[in-house]
Order: C-alpha cells, then structure tokens, then sequence
C-alpha cells in the first residue's frame, strides 16, 4: 500500500522549476492547486495581461511570491508594484485584490486559523 500525500498535481522526488507548472493563456487565469486544506493551501497561478482579482478579503493570511514578471496587488487602499523574486503579505480579513498589467506568475499560500 502506497503512503497518502498530502501535495499534488507536481511530481516527487523531482527537482522542478515552479513557474514551468503553469502556462500563460491568453486572456485567462490560470492555476495548479499543490495543496488544499486547513491549515493551509498552496496554488500556482499564472496571469495573462490585462487578468485581474478583483478584490476579496479571505479568513486566511495569504503570501504571494511572484515567479515571472510583475503584479499590481491593492491590500486595503494601498497599491503594491510586486516583481519577480518579491513577496508580499495580505492579512487575513482585508480586502485585497491583483491585476496584471503585464503577465505574471505567482505562488500564492495562504494560512489558516486551526
């Protein structure tokens, strides 16, 4: 019998490169679920120009790592440039949304209470 995993949709045992998991479409967001639960959930997303969030609060700390390009991410009523290699935290119960002026890619994990 094989052990439960708990992540999926990426290979084990593989060294992989993050952004290469999720292709750009045109006019589309894109997104590849790695893991989806309490106490937390990690997603890959990738986001044509233009795409967008729009504004949401979660009940959950959510951190996004850009892998490609850059993202306009508004958390309350500031408006953050995030580009590639930066990270940024949006705080549970905050109104926070994302727009792609040009295309990006990002890891988004977000944490919740127990």
């Amino acid at each position: 019998m094989s052990a439960q995993h708990f992540i999926k949709n990426i290979e084990f045992s593989k060294a992989v490169e993050l952004a290469s998991l999720v292709d750009y479409q045109e006019g589309r967001v894109v997104s590849r679920t790695l893991a989806q639960g309490k106490p937390l959930s990690v997603t890959l997303f990738a986001f044509d120009q233009g795409e967008e969030i729009s504004s949401h609060s979660s009940p959950g700390d959510a951190m996004v790592y850009i892998l490609d390009g850059e993202s306009e991410i508004t958390i309350g009523t500031e408006t953050h440039i995030v580009k590639k290699g930066e990270t940024i935290v949006m705080p549970n119960n905050v109104p926070h949304g994302l727009m792609a002026k040009e295309r990006f890619k990002m890891l988004l994990i977000v944490v919740f209470s127990l």
